[in-house]
């Protein structure tokens, strides 16, 4: 059997991460049995559906590195051959048309609820004959769902699945305008597509047993089916907007980077013994359908935080920059006034959490800051600064060797010239020259900022802490 999976997003929103998961299971489950993975647009709500969306999904595919092998298909290019398929199920008496009012539909409703009935068609117009039918009177048409027996699937990761028929209303397949519903088009899709597996969400379980009996109908082969558990947020609540960013995008927007996103999103309900850290290949090798947990997964930022922080350190440099030169051009940083950005992740990555982090980390090396931090500030620019200041001041300006060793053999010498701990001079000169208390080895940071500048900023910091003293 040609393996075929399909990812079948609704273009009403974004590519939120329950359906990034569930589009990276469907891209492996596919790739590591050499089969295709098929990108299904379904469109068919067009008051909801946007072009907008659509490029949504498009750019999130992008970012994660899941193409395609089919697609994109579009099933508001399908209308046609639905009708067709509708047709052909009122020609085989497979379904019927349905004259009942909203107003009648609401009072049974009403009822079922009354008495605590199952609530669902009950078949009113189901045995019409054809006298007692108009075809020119408003009416949809719905699938004559089998009443006996039941439907009994295998699922791939919650086992055995029956649901008895009677359990099962006659779905409407077209509405009174004609256009398909969900849940026929995707029969039809999946078995002109050649579908294998249908992994999605497990929200979907109570439409298979109906989606089964009209591939049946329709004479098609019923898929094999995967529902993967929802995802919980870090409160263990479903997952949701309240809980922060859960569009795709939105995390390449925080700074992380789409290889912990993949591994971050591959280990949200599946294992491999007790591995955390897994590449693209190796995804693809050791993913299988039988070891995905059936229980909901829970969301927890603090692991893809560490995870993201061990690919900006493991990761070749250049990948790593191809990711962050998108944040420094959103926070309008030039680098070309300043050090290899190439040469600092090495040494920064140890310090951030995420790429914008980073960015935020080594402005001070490219572009002058608008204030000293404030905490900083108020415990190292104090006026027991200022001889320290001038003093390294005046080593740093006579000084030529402007390299990273020499610069802080200069600061500890200073220390040892002035009689005070290392700490003395250096804290002071860390906030005068990047505006905070936090940064690499102060002979790098020396070296990075740049002579020029560095002297600039201690001159700023000298008159920060004379102001201070005069307040005082």
């Amino acid at each position: 059997m040609t393996v075929k999976t399909r990812f079948a997003p609704s273009p009403t929103g974004y590519l939120h991460v329950g359906g990034a998961r569930t589009a990276l299971y469907c891209w492996l489950y596919a790739k590591k049995h050499q089969g295709k993975f098929i990108l299904r647009i379904e469109d068919t709500d067009r008051e909801r559906s946007t072009e907008e969306s659509v490029q949504a999904i498009f750019d999130g595919m992008n970012w994660l590195g899941l193409q395609h092998d089919e697609g994109p298909y579009y099933q508001t290019d399908r209308f046609d051959r639905y009708k067709e398929q509708i047709d052909h199920l009122l020609e085989s008496g497979h379904a019927y048309r349905c004259y009942c009012s909203k107003e009648r539909l609401d009072a049974l409703r009403e009822e079922q609820q009354a008495n605590k009935q199952n609530i669902g068609y009950d078949g009113h117009c189901r045995d019409l004959s054809e006298a007692e039918q108009d075809t020119t009177k408003p009416h949809v048409i719905r699938f004559k769902n089998p009443k006996e027996g039941k439907v009994v699937f295998n699922d791939l990761i919650k086992g055995e699945i029956a649901v008895s028929n009677s359990e099962l209303d006659d779905l409407i397949i077209a509405r009174t305008d004609g256009t398909p519903t969900y849940n026929f088009t995707v029969v039809v899709d999946d078995s002109d597509m050649n579908i294998s597996h249908v992994i999605r969400g497990d929200d979907h379980v109570n439409n298979t047993p109906r989606q089964i009996n009209m591939i049946k109908a329709l004479g098609a082969e019923v898929p094999l089916y995967a529902h993967v558990p929802m995802i919980l947020g870090d409160d263990g609540k479903r997952l949701s907007k309240r809980h922060g960013a859960v569009s795709v995008m939105q995390y390449r927007d925080q700074g992380y980077l789409p290889q912990a996103m993949l591994n971050y999103l591959v280990r949200l309900g599946w294992s491999h013994g007790d591995q955390e850290v897994f590449s693209k290949e190796e995804m693809v090798e050791l993913f299988d359908l039988k070891d995905v947990n059936r229980a909901p997964s829970a969301f927890n930022t603090e692991k893809l935080n560490w995870l993201n922080q061990h690919y900006m350190k493991t990761l070749p440099v250049e990948e790593v920059v191809s990711h962050l030169e998108w944040h420094i051009e959103q926070a309008g940083i030039d680098t070309s006034k300043g050090p290899d950005i190439k040469e600092l992740i090495p040494v920064m990555a140890d310090r951030v959490k995420t790429l914008k982090e980073l960015v935020g980390a080594v402005s001070y090396f490219y572009q002058e800051f608008d204030e000293f931090d404030a905490k900083a500030a108020k415990k190292h620019l104090r006026p027991v600064a200022k001889e320290p200041l001038e003093t390294i001041k005046q080593k740093l300006t006579e000084q030529n060797d402007w390299s990273a060793d020499n610069l802080h053999k200069l600061v500890s010498a200073t220390a040892d010239e002035l009689e005070i701990g290392m700490g003395k001079v250096g804290m002071p000169l860390r906030v005068a020259v990047t505006g905070s208390g936090m940064s690499p080895d102060l002979g790098i940071t020396l070296q990075w900022v740049g002579k020029e500048r560095a002297l600039q900023r201690i001159d700023r910091a000298l008159n920060f802490v004379a102001e201070r003293e005069a307040q005082s």
